[in-house]
């Protein structure tokens, strides 16, 4: 009783980073499963690859009450995040074939970079927007616009999400934030709706690979559901950058406890 209370918990305190910043669902649930619950990294990234899509279900829709979802970036996201998506559960069932149980320390060295890059990115960003230097979309090729841009960010997120179940929050939130002029809160509730696209069909992809512990994710949902949804109802009324900042400086530790 007490196992599972405190695993309800864990969800909860995700929910409501998910639901506030977008951030935070597999980035941050990923490490705890494997460094403090001692879960596999593969039963890990299955079990949250579709803990995030049902999380966000109910934060979506407060976004989408509010008007704070761009269904069009929507689109081209899912556009490039769907084939993505496929083709890493495609790669990491090849790996797990090949590697058997090792395949868990490749997943955790992966999981790790990703964790300490995604941050950097965003300090980059800051760090140009304070020099008055060209943002990355002005430094990107022609050819890049911002449609097929959307969709290379989606393939890029879909990929992860595939492999590792990060990405949907962490890594394309924070390449929609670099490359696009929206308002913060309104990248959110995009990226939030986007990533229950995207965490469905991967997850389908984790159901048949058999990596989904239904029992661990029945516990996380019930901490984390409401939390998200009561997080996206209030994330409009408060400032969250200072939230998203304390965020990245945790996935930059979790990132550390992954090697």
């Amino acid at each position: 009783m007490h196992h599972i209370l405190l695993i309800a918990l864990i969800g909860l305190v995700v929910g409501l980073l998910v639901g506030l910043t977008g951030l935070g669902g597999g980035a941050l649930l990923v490490p705890i499963l494997v460094t403090a619950l001692q879960i596999p990294a593969i039963i890990a990234v299955g079990t949250a690859t579709l803990f995030v899509p049902t999380t966000k279900i109910g934060a979506a829709w407060q976004y989408h009450r509010r008007g704070l979802i761009e269904m069009r970036l929507v689109f081209l996201l899912a556009l490039g995040s769907i084939p993505g998506a496929v083709l890493g559960v495609s790669c990491l069932a090849l790996l797990r074939h090949h590697m058997g149980d090792s395949v868990n320390g490749l997943l955790k060295v992966m999981i790790g970079v990703l964790l300490i890059t995604t941050p950097s990115i965003a300090l980059l960003k800051s760090y140009l927007e304070r020099k008055g230097k060209k943002s990355f979309r002005d430094r990107l090729p022609a050819f890049i616009t911002a449609t097929n841009g959307a969709v290379i960010v989606g393939f890029i997120g879909g990929f992860l999400v595939g492999m590792t179940s990060m990405g949907s929050g962490s890594i394309i939130m924070t390449l929609l934030l670099l490359f696009y002029s929206r308002s913060a809160i309104q990248l959110v509730g995009t990226d939030i709706a986007h990533a229950v696209i995207l965490g469905l069909v991967a997850g389908a992809g984790h159901l048949a690979l058999g990596t989904v512990n239904f029992p661990l994710l029945a516990a996380l949902l019930l901490g984390s559901i409401p939390g998200a949804w009561i997080a996206a109802k209030l994330a409009p009324l408060i400032g969250t950058m200072w939230l998203r900042r304390l965020v990245f400086c945790a996935l930059v530790v979790a990132g550390a406890l992954m090697f």
